[in-house]
């Protein structure tokens, strides 16, 4: 990275009290040098040591501009593990443009996108899993997103990786010496440490494995469908979890003609909310649209709110309706209890993972409904600090490296000779070793950070 000094902005953009300018790189402090000037003129911007901040003025062609901040960060006990500065002056697009573009005249060349990060990696300050943590961590829009950004960062994910690893390489090296080595006397491995270690491996990456799902919703957001016959309060139930009327709610049935999105928190988890037209059949061509959407939603929905009129008997389309959930994570919710009950809850009950009984119209997310819902999406024990897998790049090598163990201990249990098994073991590490960042492509690398904002 010598002589090779980037500056970006690691601000968003647009009015804000402060706007900060990052630059990283050999001559990071005597780029500074050349634009900022303290108040303290006995202050040398190039003698700062590490973690030391000044403030004074940063100019632009000899120009005074703005008052600022520069801090600064010796290599390597800094984020990128190189010469760092971050300049911060008042916020604003034309003061950040004239701070950026005088870094650039005194020598920075223009940041890539997720270069610091990237540099970070390169330079040995975090693994690839933490990399990507970072990224999770300024895409996190729940309190449970957070905590999994935060176990990445912390490396968790990459411990338990490691874990895996550091017991196939005493086997692998085992097997290897064994095998390529006989005349040495090399002592055998038995085949109950063989079976063990296949056997823990193999159990810990089918863990890792099936977090991914789990990591992706957490992520990504629960699409939840809010599905049912029209006129039974399902726009009333949106509008209570939203905490606002985000959906017009009339006694004439048939007013929602198309889906009506809202994100909500519950338990920490961030549902999308989708309101759908109320299913039934109808002639008119425009409502006809938007059942056919909602269908669709419900068909790709993680989680479903199927709302039923509690003053209502249970009709044939309540029914078919039950039939399209089944097997979903669904739940019943049979509502309008403040009027004369006529629902008979048995003959839904066999459809759903619970049924809960409400008023829409005066319904507020209780601990015991948020306990619920994540019951059944199955999370209410998740403990996202040990470590979970949220990305398709952390799944698909894991997958590897679990079909390889897989394939290793059939191979194993087959009576086949340790160096097959060894080749398959061999396979899993260079899994393990992608998934971790200590063997993996330029390509992966170039992928990885692409991603990411510039600044970052």
């Amino acid at each position: 990275m010598s002589g090779n000094t980037i500056a970006a902005i690691a601000t968003a953009p647009g009015k804000a009290s402060l706007c900060t300018v990052r630059i990283s790189g050999d001559d990071a402090f005597l780029i500074c040098e050349r634009i900022f000037k303290p108040i303290n003129e006995s202050k040398k911007v190039t003698e700062m040591k590490g973690y030391t901040a000044l403030f004074g003025n940063f100019y632009r062609k000899g120009n005074e501009i703005d008052q600022a901040v520069a801090l600064f960060f010796r290599a390597p006990k800094s984020y990128t593990g190189e010469n760092v500065v971050e300049i911060s002056v008042h916020g604003g697009s034309a003061v950040a443009d004239l701070l950026l573009k005088a870094c650039y005249e005194a020598g920075a060349k223009p940041a890539g996108a997720g270069e610091f990060t990237k540099r970070a990696f390169l330079n040995g300050k975090m693994t690839l899993t933490q990399a990507e943590g970072v990224m999770e961590m300024i895409n996190a829009t729940s309190a449970q997103a957070v905590s999994a950004a935060r176990s990445a960062l912390e490396g968790h994910l990459y411990k338990r990786a490691a874990a895996v690893r550091d017991k196939l390489l005493v086997l692998a090296g085992h097997i290897s010496a064994y095998t390529d080595f006989p005349e040495e006397a090399v002592e055998a491995v038995t085949d109950g440490e063989v079976a063990e270690i296949l056997a823990d491996a193999e159990a810990e990456l089918k863990k890792l494995m099936d977090s991914y799902d789990t990591g992706a919703k957490i992520k990504q957001g629960i699409r939840t469908a809010i599905v049912g016959r029209p006129n039974v309060g399902k726009s009333t139930l949106l509008n209570a979890l939203s905490g606002f009327e985000k959906a017009i709610v009339t006694p004439i049935a048939g007013t929602t003609r198309d889906v009506v999105e809202q994100e909500v928190i519950l338990g920490g988890v961030n549902l999308i909310l989708q309101d759908t037209a109320g299913i039934r059949h109808t002639e008119d061509e425009v409502e006809a649209i938007g059942i056919r959407r909602s269908l669709d939603r419900l068909s790709g929905a993680d989680l479903v709110f199927c709302v039923f009129d509690g003053s209502e008997p249970v009709t044939d389309e309540d029914l078919s309706l039950c039939e399209k959930c089944r097997g979903m994570s669904a739940i019943a919710i049979v509502n309008k209890q403040d009027l004369e009950q006529q629902f008979d809850r048995s003959r839904i009950e066999k459809y759903f993972k619970k049924v809960l009984f409400i008023t829409a119209k005066d319904f507020y997310m209780s601990k015991e409904f948020e306990n619920d819902v994540l019951s059944v999406l199955g999370i209410e024990n998740l403990d996202v600090n040990t470590g979970i897998i949220v990305n398709e790049r952390q799944y698909d090598a894991v997958r590897t490296a679990y079909n390889s163990v897989k394939d290793a201990n059939y191979q194993f249990k087959m009576g086949q000779t340790l160096d097959i098994v060894g080749v398959c073991i061999d396979e899993a590490l260079y899994a393990v070793y992608e998934l971790t960042g200590e063997n993996v492509s330029d390509e992966v690398v170039e992928e990885v950070f692409s991603k990411f904002c510039v600044g970052k």
